[in-house]
């Protein structure tokens, strides 16, 4: 394995277990009843997130370049099944360290408020003192939080909707610069092509998940629905997120040849 695909494979790890983290910030918000402060954190995360993911995608385009010079052998479908399946262990990485990063975020969310500051509390999360936290805040996941069934506060379709929406949002990319590879004529246009699939995932998740989750957040809130309830939730949320990495790997070839096929069209 060169430095290259080992850049790109822990950038694809790293992107997917904060992304699944993501979801501790709102059971902290929760927990905590500062919802604002909450969602802070959570933008926070995101723009990791997005800046992680700004390094990856010139990475792969240049293994996809260098793959069409023939400076790299080897099988550039392999590397990007290994980018999926890396993809795959970031979101599951996150959802076992949910239960600890909820704990952390709580207190992070608690000590903000005589600061006046998230990032003066942030950094002072690198001190001793915050180091001894992250360490009595570790926890594992309980069976209970997935409990026997699906939550009666979820319908299929939501579950549904997100794991085509998260499965998109990780193919999206790879999908159109390796069909950029596939039809090296208009691989710039294929690669543009990436904004589509993500703007259709993005759009199932702001008009079906978070606006769904959001009156989960309110109903707690109000005392209408119990905390135990919206964690199991967003296990369940989580768990399609999981699912959705997993049907990535089965949708990566057919978007490709159909984005290769586009490219040719507009």
């Amino acid at each position: 394995m060169d430095l290259n695909l080992a850049s790109v494979l822990f950038l694809a790890f790293v992107i997917n277990l904060i992304g699944a983290l993501a979801y501790a910030a709102r059971i902290a918000g929760v927990r905590t009843g500062r919802i604002a402060m909450s969602f802070a954190l959570f933008n926070v995360l995101l723009l990791v997130s997005r800046l992680s993911n700004g390094f990856l995608a010139p990475l792969v385009a240049k293994r996809v370049e260098n793959g069409l010079s023939g400076d790299i052998s080897g099988n550039l479908v392999a590397d990007f099944r290994w980018l999926l399946f890396a993809a795959f262990l970031g979101v599951l990485m996150g959802l076992v360290l949910v239960p600890t990063a909820q704990r952390v975020f709580a207190s992070a969310i608690s000590a903000v408020q005589p600061r006046q500051s998230l990032a003066r509390t942030l950094l002072r999360g690198l001190s001793p003192g915050g180091l001894r936290m992250l360490r009595l805040s570790l926890s594992v996941p309980k069976k209970a939080s997935i409990g026997s069934g699906k939550p009666y506060e979820l319908t299929w379709g939501v579950l549904l909707a997100n794991c085509l929406a998260q499965s998109l949002l990780v193919v999206g990319v790879f999908a159109s610069l390796y069909a950029g590879y596939l039809n090296p004529e208009y691989r710039v246009t294929a690669s543009q092509l990436s904004a589509v699939v993500n703007g259709v995932a993005t759009i199932l998740l702001f008009l079906f998940i978070d606006p769904h989750l959001s009156i989960l957040t309110d109903d707690v809130v109000d005392g209408k629905l119990p905390e135990a309830s919206f964690r199991r939730a967003i296990a369940w949320v989580s768990a399609s997120r999981l699912l959705g990495t997993l049907l990535a790997q089965a949708l990566f070839l057919p978007a490709a040849i159909a984005i290769a096929w586009i490219s040719n069209l507009i």
